[in-house]
């Protein structure tokens, strides 16, 4: 019988509070009190309801987890609040330092820490209003991540509404958690990709990644995702006093925390909680790769503050990268894009720490002489860093007859060019005419601190030179949309946005542009200091080794490989046809003038290394503007002593707050000394 409006209203709310309460005890609290069935069939009857009366379905339903239909492109969103990287070594002296800079900033003998896992997985943001679970973003570069919000939702783990039961969350919350996929479910997921002539994941970390970036949130749903959460990064008025307080909270509002972290304040006792999980690190259900130490004192950390790029009231103690023995198959040179030809390891497939490794690094041919490696050698790898496998040593075989001792070529494995030697190094001089650079240099040549052509990465780049599309760089500013869409993984519309973001990158300015030539030794710093200097990318091209090496910063070996990059015939004609109508140099940029170009700030509270008014005047000059109140178009918020309440309203809308320190960072990433 059909039930009327008010009392499906009625039910529905009744539905919606029971399975909620059933996820957060099986999700969460891994104690479910009804079966599957059961829950099957209450799922069932709040379906039905909400097809007879649609305009009942709320956002927070748990019908609604996977209701989005597939993207063109990722949103980019701003941040709550910095998700900053953290300091790591593996050395127990690091941790040992890091606990003394602690106690001698705080003045403290006794320093209360919250050590937890380090998950191996995919960082994300996510933000509730009013309880309601309303966006969610990737990292990204710690302030903007790619918006992510319709997968997301399809986790089971991640409540689309929080609990009440005891503190009330606050109207505004952002909080950090990481993504990962647990070692059981990458397996079967790897099993099914292969089945369906797939490739599959190499990492569970990079399943977690992957699944989370997919365009299609069902293609999202249908991977076996899980979260913890573990930090709070931004909640209007919140009095959390400490990390084991927000781990308590996080709890409480029906969010899943990991059950390993601990409270203590002994370095000792940290070092036993490493050793320990180091040892039970094979049989987590989960990848591990560390430890991280977390100062439990919110207050005190403001004390300790930030650097750009990392907190200075927590630690990454990482655990030694897993080594294992295989066999050398076969040494093949790669071309690298600087144009380095780097000798690999073809080896015996290998399990190292949850990932099949195939391949390893041999740096240069001196280092192979050194290791004296071989084909068909017996070896020693480990993933440094968990990440980069490399070859530690040979593995000695009494008895056994060796293979020749491995020769570099002579010639380019990918243009054929005569290879030359520098230091310990080899060479391929046919910078941009060499496929395997070219396809590596027109990478670098899009990346975010060079022309930030989105949507040309890695395998678009490949993609363009072993198609013929191009053959020199300049090529790249001829693309028509009609030349992509024949290529594998180009529709209409993605052909079209990658040309439109070409186009929009054609005027640059010159440190970015000198940065994406890949020119051997400057990186984004150097390439500023070089704008600064010449102003102009014809005087740098007249530069002489003298004059380069005169600049503060540009030593000799550097200013070497500068004079040499534009002295070389083939580097002059490609940039003479960038800069024949294809290119726009922006010149002047880089230094004084425009380093800060367009960003709004607002500043608060009492500064110690300057006034208020010359940090104004500074950030001014260097071409940003300084607005007096503080809005979502506020890029960042810097904060004194005794800040008053535009540093509330900087939390409250999601703006980035810099203390003194981040402020002093930020100039001097921007190449602004100070």
């Amino acid at each position: 019988m059909a039930m009327n409006r008010n009392k499906a209203e009625s039910r529905i709310h009744e539905l919606h509070a029971a399975l909620r309460h059933h996820d957060y005890l099986y999700y969460v609290k891994d104690q479910p009190e009804i079966s599957d069935s059961e829950y099957d069939g209450l799922f069932q009857e709040l379906r039905e309801l909400e097809d007879q009366f649609p305009d009942l379905v709320t956002p927070d339903s748990p019908t609604q987890r996977v209701g989005g239909v597939p993207l063109d492109d990722f949103t980019k969103i701003r941040h709550a609040a910095p998700m900053l990287s953290l300091d790591s070594d593996q050395a127990e002296d690091a941790l040992r330092r890091f606990d003394e800079r602690v106690r001698r900033t705080l003045g403290a003998s006794r320093v209360d820490y919250v050590v937890e896992p380090k998950l191996d997985g995919a960082s994300v943001e996510l933000v509730y209003e009013n309880g309601i679970l309303t966006r969610a973003s990737t990292r990204g570069d710690g302030t903007v991540g790619e918006g992510i919000t319709d997968n997301v939702r399809t986790i089971a783990a991640i409540p689309l509404r929080l609990r009440s039961v005891g503190a009330k969350p606050p109207a505004f919350l952002a909080i950090r958690g990481e993504v990962i996929m647990r070692i059981a479910a990458f397996e079967e997921l790897n099993e099914m990709l292969l089945v369906e002539g797939k490739s599959p994941f190499a990492n569970p970390r990079n399943a977690a990644a992957g699944s989370l970036r997919q365009l299609d949130p069902q293609v999202t749903a249908a991977r076996p995702l899980d979260i913890y959460l573990y930090d709070v990064l931004a909640g209007e008025g919140t009095s959390l006093q400490t990390q084991w307080d927000v781990l308590g909270a996080l709890a409480s509002w029906g969010l899943r925390v990991n059950d390993l972290p601990r409270r203590i304040s002994s370095v000792d006792d940290i070092v036993d909680y490493h050793m320990d999980l180091q040892a039970r690190r094979d049989d987590l259900e989960y990848e591990i790769d560390g430890v991280v130490v977390k100062l439990d004192d919110i207050a005190a950390r403001e004390v300790l503050g930030a650097t750009s790029h990392h907190p200075r009231w927590a630690f990454a103690f990482k655990f030694p990268p897993r080594k294992e023995i295989t066999r050398v198959l076969k040494i093949v040179p790669s071309v690298g894009r600087t144009g380095v030809v780097t000798p690999g390891a073809l080896l015996r497939p290998v399990e190292l720490g949850g990932v099949t490794v195939s391949r390893a690094n041999l740096h240069n041919r001196e280092e192979v002489a050194r290791k004296d490696i071989r084909e068909g050698d017996l070896v020693r790898v480990q993933r440094a860093g968990d990440v980069i496998p490399q070859v530690l040593e040979r593995v000695a075989e009494p008895g056994r007859r060796r293979g020749h001792p491995f020769r570099m070529p002579s010639h380019c494995p990918s243009c054929g060019s005569e290879l030359v030697e520098r230091g310990p190094f080899t060479v391929c001089p046919n910078s941009y005419q060499c496929p395997a650079q070219l396809a590596a240099r027109l990478e670098h040549f899009a990346s975010r601190d060079a022309l930030d052509i989105e949507g040309l990465g890695e395998e678009t780049a490949k993609l363009l030179v072993n198609q013929g599309l191009v053959r020199r760089l300049p090529d790249l500013f001829e693309l028509e949309p009609g030349d992509l869409v024949r290529l594998e993984g180009f529709a209409t519309k993605s052909a079209s946005n990658l040309v439109a973001a070409i186009e929009h990158s054609s005027a640059v300015d010159l440190h970015r542009f000198l940065y994406g030539l890949g020119i051997p030794e400057v990186g984004v710093t150097v390439a500023k200091t070089l704008a600064t200097h010449f102003r102009s990318l014809e005087a740098l091209r007249r530069s002489s080794g003298a004059e380069l090496e005169s600049i503060d910063g540009v030593g000799p070996k550097m200013a070497e490989q500068i004079e040499s990059f534009f002295s070389d015939a083939r580097n002059d004609s490609i940039l003479d046809d960038l800069l024949a109508g294809k290119i726009m140099v922006v010149e002047g940029a880089g230094g004084e003038g425009t380093a800060l170009q367009g960003l709004k700030f607002v500043f608060t509270g009492a500064l110690q290394r300057m006034t208020r008014r010359q940090a104004k005047e500074l950030v001014e000059s260097l071409g940003a503007s300084v607005v007096s109140s503080v809005s979502r178009e506020t890029d960042y918020v810097v904060v004194g002593t005794d800040p008053g309440s535009k540093y509330d309203k900087a939390i409250a809308v999601g703006v980035t707050t810099l203390s003194e320190d981040g402020f002093i960072d930020l100039l001097h990433d921007s190449g602004v000394e100070v």
